[in-house]
């Protein structure tokens, strides 16, 4: 062994060095070569952002595949990367300048840009670092950005390509708007919160009536300014007077017609609707099929413009409040009721969403997303868990055009320009578009002057939808060899909640672009939660910080907390005491290896029967729970996969083999079992690594000599191999002895140190006798069934009865009541495998082996309940 280890783990001084040594001999790097690739693409965080539970999770699942990967011969490569997020980034930016008392409208997108650029260069490389800590093994010489040269030109070419196809179009339509960012968002860029408001009830006269009026319920009586009509449903017996009438607007002044159609909820407030085109999604479509006007009564900033009349510049929900008060002076308020609902807030500035028609620029979506709805439907793209299927069909069969346009300084400024004369041309350069702008006009004379680039910027989300292929190349690119090589990539690790905006997409774009699926499987993690089944979050203040969590516990520690529970789709209850498990492992595993490097080899002590037969024993057990392993890794099984870890190496290596091995105190070890020993403890670090880097690396480097930039990390896993079942059934049986021999001693307060004698109708062979010898201290074999006496204490393992005499110890009172609890047991599970092997229908058509199974279950059952009423016979 090359040196003697400290009493204590100490992570702390192990995670740095390794993790430096894995990037100074470039052990995370990844070249094309003959190998077949193993590629992930990490889902690109925030670059302002910092590292929370979510990432932790995700990250750690990612570089669990990609080592494992690495150690089975593929050409592993992690392609890290950040996203400019520009929601989020401008609004930390606008943040940071209003302390400073500036306003982004006192400067020049340049100006702004030039601060946006001071803040990402300032935070954007501390989520990098964060990642490190965690062990994250990314090719970090490939870090890409979502700003940066290279995806700036996929992404300007793919808009440009798409344009020209016709799939891209300018037109207004209704969106979502954030009043506070000013610019249009996504559907999912959107969160709904119950909300406690009022529900008002508005009269609107009838033109031409002075006492005869309806009313109309809305949360919203700032709308009122933007009404075109009102809707009744043409059934609604109440109403048929209304029809061909048209009422005048509240506070307005102003008459829209009566409409009816069958989309009004008779149900809801009064049966009548009021119809604002221009503020509401459904309203919207009642306006395109009645011809309505729209009148937009807001400005970017959620304050009313010259349609609100005197509360013109006043914010929306002033204007709310003061208008309610005007109409009950005018006696136009029937009645106000508590209200309950949910109200759709943008996730970036936690403001109330505004629908507003808007003139945006567009994707057209429906056939562009076939064969990505395909892909999913017929498995090309597997999801894991497969749940997910419907919902993701749900959306991809809803899916509408996509408003790729935003109202920010921040992002990949839209390659459109605008002539005087009304044209638009698009151009990957201006240059190009001048060119463009030439053909289609026929004037010569025209200079890059006369051209004037849109404002907006594309959405974050459109440079994101080409991630898998913009890291290796241009999606433009015909022949790209790395593209060519990495793509398509193999596993995407992802939350649910942007399967659809993400994911769908990224599938979308490696149809269009390469023709093929951009990833073959998508494991989707779920979320982590609180004890309350809450979602971890800064403004609840439930949510650890991961790097404390690294620092108390270690990254391995935190990882292996996690991952116990991390089953594919289903949210994590996170609990630190699953971390302090996940420390204590580690500490397990290094005082095992303390105790095997501590002690004497000698070559000329023999080895025993019990340390034969447990090295036979683990060769076996190890084979069989690799092979479990594997099939674990295939189907996504992370938290399977680490489970058998612990139990491995908690249970079977330290708990039973390392019992079983270990030398007479003060006596040395024998160098055959030392070796088999230590080549045991390096299959076992090998196959723990993915899941806990730092200390398998530590302590197989400490296993023997290694040569400088070899690794665990590059190391290969050995391939499958044959293992014995009866072998593994075998120590299984007389460990379950064991168990029950402690338990006894337990029971009647007997020293582990005190021989004791074992009955056993059984015939035992000599290595179980050894192993049971060793682990259980039995000092003879009686190989003849137990007695009924009162002294003899007996046990089961299957049908199989042992017993073990406790001259004195034996508390005859308390053995008939622990007897009876057994009888009681065994009667009850009779009745019920008999109750289900008489019923016809169950023996018909249950499978031969099930309805065996239930057979045996019927006749071992028999002969333990016979055994006890024997025994409780004898005692009475």
């Amino acid at each position: 062994m090359s040196r003697e280890l400290s009493a204590k783990y100490d992570p702390s001084e192990v995670e740095d060095k390794w993790y430096a040594y894995w990037q100074e001999h470039k052990l995370f790097a990844s070249k094309p070569d003959h190998r077949q690739p193993y590629t992930i693409i990490m889902p690109p965080p925030n670059v302002t952002g910092v590292l929370h539970m979510g990432h932790m999770l995700n990250n750690t699942i990612q570089d669990i595949l990609i080592r494992r990967a690495r150690m089975t011969g593929y050409n592993a490569c992690w392609m890290p990367g950040t996203d400019h997020a520009s929601i989020a980034t401008e609004a930390k930016v606008v943040e940071r300048l209003a302390k400073q008392g500036i306003k982004k409208s006192d400067l020049s997108r340049e100006e702004f840009l030039k601060h946006v650029w001071d803040w990402t260069h300032e935070h954007g490389g501390i989520i990098v670092e964060q990642l490190k800590k965690v062990g994250a093994s990314c090719d970090w010489d490939r870090l890409a950005f979502t700003m940066d040269e290279d995806r700036s030109k996929a992404v300007i070419d793919v808009f440009c390509d798409l344009y020209r196809k016709g799939l891209i179009y300018r037109g207004v339509r209704m969106i979502n708007w954030d009043p506070k960012a000013k610019t249009a968002i996504s559907d999912e860029e959107i969160i709904y919160e119950e909300q406690y408001g009022k529900l008002y009830y508005v009269r609107y006269f009838v033109k031409g009536e002075k006492d005869r009026y309806i009313v109309v319920a809305t949360t919203r009586p700032e709308t009122i300014f933007g009404d075109t009509a009102v809707c009744i449903h043409p059934d609604d017996e109440r109403y048929q007077w209304l029809k061909g009438r048209e009422v005048v607007v509240p506070g307005v002044d102003r008459t829209i017609p009566i409409i009816t159609d069958e989309y009004v909820d008779r149900e809801f407030g009064t049966g009548c609707l009021k119809v604002t085109p221009s503020h509401d999604v459904n309203d919207y479509m009642l306006g395109q099929k009645y011809n309505l006007p729209e009148i937009d009564v807001f400005n970017d900033d959620g304050t009313l413009n010259a349609h609100g009349g005197k509360y013109e510049g006043q914010d929306r929900m002033e204007v709310r409040t003061c208008f309610v008060k005007e109409l009950e002076s005018l006696g136009l308020i029937e009645k106000i009721e508590d209200y309950t609902n949910k109200v759709g807030l943008s996730e970036r500035t936690h403001v109330p969403i505004e629908p507003k028609l808007s003139m945006q620029w567009f994707l057209k979506m429906k056939e562009l997303s076939k064969p990505a709805y395909d892909a999913v439907m017929n498995d090309e793209v597997q999801l894991v868990p497969d749940r997910f299927k419907g919902v993701y069909a749900s959306w991809m069969e809803n899916v509408r055009d996509w408003n790729i346009s935003r109202q920010l300084y921040w992002g990949h400024r839209i390659p459109a320009y605008f002539l005087e004369d009304g044209n638009i041309v698009v151009g990957e350069t201006v240059e190009i578009a001048l060119a463009e702008a030439k053909k289609v006009t026929g004037n010569q004379s025209l200079t890059i002057d006369d051209l004037h680039q849109d404002p907006d910027t594309l959405d974050t989300w459109f440079s994101s939808w080409l991630w898998p292929i913009s890291v290796f190349g241009n999606p433009m690119d015909e022949n790209n060899a790395e593209l060519d090589y990495y793509f398509p990539t193999s596993d995407l690790v992802t939350g649910p909640d942007i399967l659809f905006f993400w994911v769908a997409r990224m599938i979308i774009a490696g149809y269009e672009y390469r023709n093929t699926f951009p990833f073959k499987n998508v494991f989707l993690t779920g979320i982590v939660r609180d004890s309350q089944r809450r979602k971890m979050s800064k403004s609840l203040g439930n949510s650890p910080d991961p790097l404390k969590l690294i620092e108390q516990y270690g990254a391995d520690g935190v990882r292996m907390g996690l991952m116990t529970s991390a089953s594919a789709g289903n949210d994590i209850l996170f609990d630190e005491g699953l971390v302090e498990q996940g420390r204590n492992f580690n500490n397990k595993i290094w005082n095992s290896f303390r105790l095997i490097q501590g002690w004497e080899i000698s070559d000329t002590v023999a080895q025993n029967t019990a340390q034969k037969a447990a090295i036979e024993w683990f060769e076996h057990l190890l084979r069989k729970q690799e092979a479990i392993l594997s099939d674990h890794f295939k189907k996504y099984r992370i938290n399977d996969a680490t489970l058998l870890m612990y139990k491995l190496i908690r249970d079977d290596f330290s708990g039973t083999f390392l019992e079983l091995i270990k030398p007479v105190y003060g006596e040395p070890i024998d160098r055959t079992t030392i070796e088999a020993t230590n080549i045991f403890f390096e299959q076992l670090m090998q196959l723990v690594h993915p899941f806990m880097p730092f200390i398998s690396e530590e302590l197989w480097q400490a296993v023997r000599e290694r040569k400088e930039g070899e690794s665990i990390m590059v190391s290969q896993l050995r391939e499958q191999q044959e293992y014995s079942e009866d072998m593994i059934e075998t120590m299984d049986f007389a460990r379950e002895i064991i168990t029950n021999v402690r338990n006894l001693r337990v029971q009647k307060g007997v020293s582990p140190k005190e021989g004791l004698e074992l009955f056993s109708e059984t015939q035992l062979c000599n290595s179980s006798k050894a192993v049971i010898t060793k682990l259980a201290n039995i000092s003879v074999f009686h190989e003849e069934k137990p007695d009924e006496s009162a002294e003899m204490a007996t046990f089961n393992v299957g049908t199989a009865q042992f017993g073990v005499p406790f001259t004195g110890h034996v508390d005859v009172a308390a053995e008939i009541e622990k007897l009876k609890g057994e009888e009681a047991h065994y009667e009850k599970f009779l009745k019920s495998v008999r109750a289900k092997l008489s019923n016809e229908k169950f023996v018909a058509n249950a499978p031969e082996q099930v309805v065996a199974m239930e057979r045996k279950k019927e006749r071992d059952a028999e002969e333990k309940l016979a055994a006890v009423k024997a025994r409780l016979t004898n005692l009475r």
